[in-house]
């Protein structure tokens, strides 16, 4: 549901993809900057384990979120871009 004040209205931001390396999210906020799509970017830090048993030092793992007003676009622009998973959208019923 999007709450509505007067003729504003704000759409709720969603967990859009993962990106599993530091070139991908690079080229991801270039598309987003370019066609005009707010982001927000959180680096998720390596787990305990991941740590401790020496994971991939080089890996890195970003959650991107944009507004839900912007998925049909953003899906369209991100296709084919490597290391880029998209997340599964809930649909309101």
């Amino acid at each position: 549901m999007t709450p509505i004040f007067g003729d504003q209205t704000f759409n709720r931001e969603i967990s859009f993809c993962r990106v599993y390396s530091v070139d991908s999210k690079d080229k991801l906020e270039k598309l987003f900057l370019k066609n005009q799509i707010s982001y927000f970017i959180e680096w998720q830090e390596p787990s305990f384990f991941a740590k401790l048993f020496g994971g991939d030092k080089q890996k890195s793992t970003f959650t991107v979120r944009i507004n839900e007003a912007d998925v049909e676009r953003a899906t369209k622009l991100v296709h084919g871009l490597e290391a880029v998973r998209l997340k599964k959208i809930k649909e309101d019923s």
